[in-house]
């Protein structure tokens, strides 16, 4: 295990051009906290959260949502890597752009990122607007409703037709933010929790619970303003399983259709919620799940309320194979069962990434038991 936590200068910082250079062991925190706000920037799109390394984030196709954004690995413009035997190299589109390509979306194997040039723009805000629906209202004019706002996506509440759009856009208002700390912290967070536990003695309740949920803290509508970050980010609650896929985004309502239906045949299998959909733009990153095609992210969810392990194998395992019937490719980052010989049929590029491998870490440095059960 290497640990770059002390590789962590910042190198350079353009305002006018909006770029900043930083050695892989920053964290996307701090450049949010600090550095960028410092001189007047912002990332141009965030996932969920912000804890990861700026060279590990772009290890693993992390993503936001924006029918015109890519994953937050478009937004690099060059970086340094090492490779096994100690050899620097400097990598963009114009100098090593097939090792560029590579690792942009790195899986850890390539060697070792040093340094990392991003792309940014101007501080924002941006205001976000929730609103309460139902799944099929939304999957007959999905395409309007992700073009209707910059970074658009949705989440449903399994064993209920219900759901929550969030619309997010750049804006110039002041900021807005109307904090409720019991219904935010005592009621979604610890509340829920309880409940949760409860219900890993009697899961019959968690349909009960998901609707109750949905009523007190979700229904309606909300709006903020805030600092783009803060209102990228969420509050992930307490531990959980995840598993996500990225759909080609023609097959996104098919898909959502058929785990609905899947979950109404299956009543011994009480899901929890939410079933979270966004949606990225098309890339040329080698390894990115959305390279080549424009992509739906859905992310599945196994809370461990207390610690405690909820039997969700076979959910799972169906999303999965629900997933790969449709051209699926799982996120990097989360709970997948897959191998290499589904990699090379669903990843037009795996062999050339693998050969890339081989040539940058011919001793297998880099690779672990992730890796090794994976390439067996």
């Amino acid at each position: 295990m290497i640990s770059l936590k002390h590789l962590n200068r910042v190198l350079d910082v353009d305002a006018k051009r909006c770029t900043v250079t930083v050695e892989a062991g920053v964290t996307i925190n701090e450049l949010n906290e600090n550095i960028l706000p410092s001189h007047g920037l912002s990332l141009i799109n965030l996932g969920s959260v912000s804890g990861q390394t700026v060279g590990g984030i772009i290890g693993t196709g992390t993503h936001g949502s924006g029918e015109k954004f890519g994953s937050f690995a478009t937004h690099v413009l060059e970086l340094v890597l090492m490779k096994a035997d100690g050899t620097i190299l400097r990598c963009s589109q114009q100098e090593n752009a097939e090792i560029f390509s590579a690792a942009c979306c790195h899986l850890g194997i390539l060697g070792i990122i040093l340094s990392v040039k991003l792309q940014c723009e101007a501080a924002f805000m941006l205001h976000e607007k929730k609103a309460s629906s139902k799944l099929e209202t939304v999957l007959i004019d999905l395409n309007e409703h992700v073009s209707s706002a910059q970074h658009f996506q949705f989440v449903w509440f399994p064993h209920t037709d219900n759901v929550v759009t969030i619309a997010r856009n750049r804006t110039r208002r002041l900021k807005l933010v109307k904090n409720n700390w019991f219904k935010d912290i005592i009621i979604g967070h610890h509340l829920l929790e309880f409940c949760l536990w409860i219900a890993t003695f009697f899961s019959s309740i968690v349909p009960l619970i998901t609707s109750v949920f949905f009523k007190f803290c979700y229904e309606g509508s909300s709006e903020c303003i805030d600092r783009s970050d803060k209102i990228f980010n969420i509050d992930c609650l307490f531990k959980q399983y995840v598993t996500e896929w990225a759909i080609p985004r023609r097959h996104t309502a098919i898909v959502l259709r058929e785990m609905k239906n899947w979950i109404e045949n299956n009543p011994d299998c009480k899901i929890h919620f939410p079933v979270e959909v966004r949606f990225v733009q098309k890339d040329n990153i080698m390894m990115a799940p959305s390279c080549e095609q424009d992509v739906t992210y859905i992310g599945i969810i196994s809370y461990r309320p207390y610690g405690k392990l909820v039997p969700h194998d076979k959910w799972f395992t169906f999303y999965e194979n629900l997933a790969l019937k449709y051209g699926g490719r799982p996120h990097w980052a989360k709970d997948h069962k897959v191998n290499s010989q589904t990699f090379q049929q669903i990843y037009p590029n795996f062999n050339k990434f693998m050969k890339l491998r081989s040539e940058l870490d011919p001793d297998n440095l880099f690779l672990n038991e992730y890796w090794k059960r994976i390439l067996k």
